[in-house]
């Protein structure tokens, strides 16, 4: 599926920093934070459903769920989505960028975890004004907002806002936590050293190869390297799971770093964040996660096995929804709202 896209995936290696690195840095040294949050980019998005792509309907239930104060709703417990967006900005003079990552980020208190619910940036899907195209096409013709709007409409979601991280933040991420151990293949160096030389420079530092297989500590542009290899191996699959591991290790390394730290490593990424949502919601929504207690990570990829093909269409390559998309937004509805994982099965090609 999609086995020759560059630069997918980066960004499930940072949403839980930032999430973590943002809110709980927010909680913990407001002042200090207000301050670094001047360096995020903050774009709102409309406030209307309609504009959103939000169906009445999924509204008009989200507002039963929630509280009511004064004709307003207030959406707080239960079930908060926010959609990531993960883009390669290296050509962005010259090229508007795709979004090569989309991950629904779900703050899910009625079953206490935090969901991600990634969709293939090759989903055949409808897009406002543009037709049938590749789900990563609407960020390319729209921004966040039309990006945003397309994951509502074809599967009947509730986004209001949006996180948008440039893959470079990856490497700043690593680089501030000292680096992260990986267990690199033999037949994963010459990959993994072809992509450390472009990367470096693209950076203009000095190219550091990895020259032996074997438990190693891998610095930030080694680290996106390897979540970059594809032509070995399992291909696309196992470059998925590569990407896994080095989200496992950053999370692990930020379970052990002083909390003091936090705001160095909040000021290290956020000019690689765009974002809806306002500082102050920043800070508010911070301090509600970390209120709630919820620490399950749950992941899940959208579509599952056996529920797709790939397709030749207009010689052009897409991962078509089987049997329809209404199926798969079925699919991503109930596991967002009701947490309940589809079961994949064989694939049909």
């Amino acid at each position: 599926m999609g086995r020759n896209e560059k630069g997918r995936g980066i960004i499930k290696k940072i949403l839980l920093c930032i999430l973590v690195i943002i809110f709980i840095s927010g909680i913990s040294f407001i002042y200090y934070i207000n301050k670094q949050l001047n360096n995020v980019t903050i774009t709102p998005l409309p406030k209307t459903d309609t504009e959103l792509g939000i169906k009445p309907k999924l509204s008009e239930n989200r507002a039963i769920e929630n509280e009511t104060i004064q004709g307003e709703v207030k959406q707080e417990d239960n079930i908060l989505n926010i959609a990531l967006f993960g883009i390669d900005s290296r050509n962005s003079k010259v090229d508007i960028p795709h979004s090569d990552c989309i991950i629904v980020a779900t703050v899910d208190n009625k079953h206490n975890k935090i969901k991600l619910s990634s969709v293939m940036r090759d989903t055949y899907v409808e897009v406002k004004d543009h037709g049938k195209t590749k789900i990563t096409e609407a960020y390319f013709y729209g921004g966040p907002k039309l990006a945003v709007r397309t994951l509502n409409e074809n599967f009947n979601l509730d986004i209001k806002d949006y996180v948008t991280v440039d893959f470079a933040g990856l490497a700043k991420i690593v680089d501030s936590l000292g680096g992260i151990t990986i267990n690199i293949k033999e037949y994963e160096i010459k990959e993994i050293n072809k992509w450390i030389a472009e990367l470096a420079e693209l950076q203009h530092v000095k190219y550091t190869p990895i020259y032996r297989p074997g438990d190693q500590k891998l610095n930030g542009i080694q680290a996106v390297a390897y979540c970059r290899i594809r032509k070995v191996g399992d291909g696309d699959f196992e470059r998925t799971s590569r990407q896994r591991v080095v989200l496992s290790e950053i999370l692990n390394k930020l379970k052990n770093v002083d909390i003091t730290k936090y705001p160095y490593l909040a000021a290290e990424i956020l000019p690689y964040v765009e974002t809806s949502i306002s500082k102050s919601n920043i800070i508010t929504l911070g301090g509600k996660i970390m209120m709630s207690g919820i620490s399950n990570l749950d992941q899940q990829r959208f579509p599952v096995d056996g529920y797709c093909k790939g397709e030749i269409i207009n010689r052009i390559w897409y991962l078509v929804p089987e049997p329809d998309i209404d199926t798969l937004s079925e699919q991503i509805h109930r596991y967002i709202y009701d947490d309940i994982k589809p079961v994949s099965k064989e694939p049909l090609f």
